[in-house]
């Protein structure tokens, strides 16, 4: 078990948090132009579909975790 204090955990948990976001957002980004072109690739939306899934279960398993984390004492 880590020996981290609790503000390091949700500190890093934040983070992860937010970059998940971000690149999601990227993702959402990279569905919007290829859905705009005259011709999408359906393999590649499919991809970025995949991807924008995956994103949404580590988002889930981050914040089942940083609930844990916040309801832990000091």
């Amino acid at each position: 078990m880590t020996t981290l204090a609790k503000a390091d955990k949700l500190t890093l948990l934040n983070s992860k948090i937010r970059s998940i976001n971000y690149s999601k957002y990227g993702l959402e980004l990279d569905l919007l132009q290829e859905n705009a072109k005259s011709s999408p690739n359906q393999e590649e939306i499919s991809r970025l579909e995949d991807i924008i899934e995956d994103s949404d279960r580590q988002l889930a398993a981050l914040n089942e975790e940083l609930a844990e984390v916040n309801a832990l004492t000091e």
